[in-house]
């Protein structure tokens, strides 16, 4: 079996790339906490997407699996989420879980790491091929580019399943964040190796 190819994403597959991140988190618990109603995660997931993690995509941060099987949307250091557009669309779809929310996102934002990062907002794989290691790929691809630049790496993970492969990538756990009905998000940073 052939290795895939992991390389940047252009920017003219933005749009498959936040369809397959969407696509991949249709069961992630904090993802589906705040958007409960499938109709209302459709249609709001890609605009959340591209909002928080699509500003890497124009920096050549955004990886995928060559068939795009699987996505990373990093963030390098210096480019942040587009912070206005997401408080927006939470605005605009305020329900009895926002203040929660917002808390969460607040303490994301404690644990954000002070000093230059590379930030990893989302990864995911399409769910009809999950299990056969793309994320592994996707992860070593990043890891091994973060220790070559001796840089700081950082995420938070909103599904449990998904802390093992980032602890195996040489994450560490930093906390938990859980407010009210929330599940639990578990901010992790690697340090250079």
């Amino acid at each position: 079996m052939d290795i895939p190819v992991i390389r940047s994403a252009t920017e003219a597959e933005r749009q498959k790339v936040v369809g397959l991140i969407t696509l991949s988190f249709a069961s992630d618990p904090l993802a589906r906490w705040s958007l409960s109603e499938a109709d209302r995660y459709l249609r709001v997931m890609p605009r959340w997407v591209a909002a928080f993690a699509g500003n890497g995509l124009a920096h050549g941060a955004t990886l995928v699996v060559d068939s795009l099987e699987g996505a990373a949307m990093w963030l390098p250091p210096g480019i942040e989420p587009d912070v206005d557009t997401m408080m927006r669309i939470i605005d605009e779809n305020a329900d009895e879980r926002t203040a929660d929310l917002l808390r969460v996102l607040e303490q994301m934002s404690g644990f954000h790491p002070q000093e230059p990062c590379w930030y990893l907002p989302m990864i995911g794989v399409d769910p009809v091929v999950q299990g056969r290691g793309f994320g592994a790929l996707l992860m070593r691809h990043a890891t091994m580019r973060c220790d070559a630049e001796r840089a700081v790496a950082y995420l938070e993970s909103s599904n449990p399943r998904n802390i093992s492969l980032y602890l195996r990538h040489g994450f560490e756990v930093m906390g938990t964040i859980q407010v009210g009905s929330s599940p639990t998000v578990t901010p992790m940073i690697r340090h250079p190796r």
